[in-house]
């Protein structure tokens, strides 16, 4: 069972607004409208726009429920919930129907420019005394032991050589 907490304000009249109502100017809804139904966008950005569209309370003051948006859409309340204070924390529409960047990747990539470079090199040189030919493996492990990188896995090594269309045979 879910459980909103809705605030009770005093009834004035139409003109004030309800704390935490949506109400979407005719530019606003064009905007999300045009967003929701032309172009390629995330399946994600669509939802939040068709959810805003829900929640716009019309003339008649009577705004569509959240369990109705919910099954209208298959999403929860606590999804709505949460689009709605991003779209009133929102400066406008474009900035609300944007994906944030990432400021940095999760992880620094290991292998870098420097580190392929000297990769291919080791691949491209002699074969260690005992080894008939270079495998995958070997790269991997000669390269931790020259200490080209702290580790590296052989599917790194294959990535990099089918990258840049070297073969070992």
């Amino acid at each position: 069972m879910t459980f909103i907490s809705m605030v009770s304000l005093p009834r004035g009249d139409d003109t004030t607004m309800k704390k935490n109502e949506v109400k979407l100017t005719a530019e606003q809804r064009k905007e999300l409208e045009n967003f929701s139904k032309t172009g390629v966008h995330s399946a994600r950005l669509i939802k939040r726009a068709k959810i805003i569209l829900l929640l716009d309370t019309p003339e008649s003051g009577k705004a569509v429920t959240f369990e109705k948006i919910s099954k209208r859409l298959d999403v929860s309340v606590t999804t709505i919930t949460k689009v709605k204070k991003d779209f009133l924390a929102a400066e406008n529409v474009k900035t609300f129907l944007q994906r944030k960047k990432r400021d940095t990747p999760p992880v620094e990539p290991k292998v870098t420019g420097e580190v392929e470079a000297r990769i291919i090199a080791l691949a491209c040189s002699e074969v260690p005394a005992g080894y008939a030919r270079w495998t995958v493996r070997l790269i991997a492990e000669k390269s931790i032991e020259l200490q080209i990188v702290d580790s590296l896995s052989y599917v790194s090594v294959q990535r990099l050589l089918k990258k840049h269309n070297l073969s070992l045979t």
